[in-house]
């Protein structure tokens, strides 16, 4: 199926993430395009069946013809986050994990995000969200870069509140950090951290959860007067953007 420029294909899953469960493409100095297929355990072996997730990397590179890469380290796509000159930043809470590569220390995790992503810096923040037990601290609810050299960073106003130490500590390793071309970080901090009922339970709503397209970016929009801080002047100066659309996350 093909509409607009947009090929459909239909392929059984067993869950909605294929951001973390899908490949991860990296690009060569000539052009060429590969798929790197990380191991996938279903978020430290969270939630079963995974098989058909552990398995659609492979099977997406299949249907399009793409060359594929398999890398037996478990890692997830929102586990990280990459600027395309050669800098990821990611997080302790994750990665460290003893659900992901137990057998694997941080050294041994940074040899292979080096020689299967090209990157040349990497900048491990402490935490992930408080309330981020699923996926234990991905760094796509607290931070996302947006342009080389330039990142939203989650922060909180309110003492009380568990995130604010957590997001502090994290704000300071930003700070300190340089990229892998030896530039300081412009950091955007995002202080807006509502909390909405859903079903009965009261969950965040994780801004900086965002997806960049070509001439936008996709939002969360957790139906409050808030809900799209991207479309505000202030933003908007910062992280220039064509369209900004928000899907409905409630």
């Amino acid at each position: 199926m093909c509409s607009a420029g947009v090929d459909v294909v239909e392929l059984e899953i067993d869950d909605s993430w294929i951001r973390d469960s899908g490949p991860i493409y990296v690009v060569d100095d000539r052009g060429h395009r590969t798929g790197i297929d990380f191991g996938f355990n279903s978020w430290g072996e969270k939630f079963l069946p995974y098989a058909a997730d552990a398995d659609i990397a492979r099977r997406l590179l299949d249907e399009f013809g793409e060359q594929r890469r398999a890398v037996e380290m478990v890692l997830e796509g929102g586990a990280i986050t990459v600027d395309g000159e050669g800098t990821l930043i990611t997080t302790e809470q994750c990665l460290l994990n003893d659900n992901r590569n137990p057998s694997m220390d941080r050294d041994g995790i940074e040899r292979i995000l080096r020689a299967t992503l090209g990157v040349e810096s990497i900048i491990w923040l402490p935490f992930g969200g408080y309330e981020d037990a699923h996926t234990d601290g991905h760094v796509d609810g607290v931070c996302t870069f947006v342009a080389p050299g330039r990142v939203v960073a989650q922060t909180i106003d309110d003492p009380a509140n568990p995130n604010y130490a957590l997001m502090q500590a994290n704000l300071e390793v930003l700070r300190t950090a340089t990229d892998a071309r030896g530039r300081s970080l412009d950091i955007i901090e995002l202080p807006l951290l509502p909390y909405v009922d859903l079903d009965g339970l009261e969950v965040v709503c994780s801004y900086p959860n965002f997806y960049v397209a070509n001439g936008g970016v996709v939002p969360p929009d957790c139906g409050l007067p808030d809900s799209t801080p991207l479309r505000s002047a202030p933003w908007k100066r910062r992280f220039p953007v064509v369209r900004v659309i928000g899907v409905p996350s409630k």
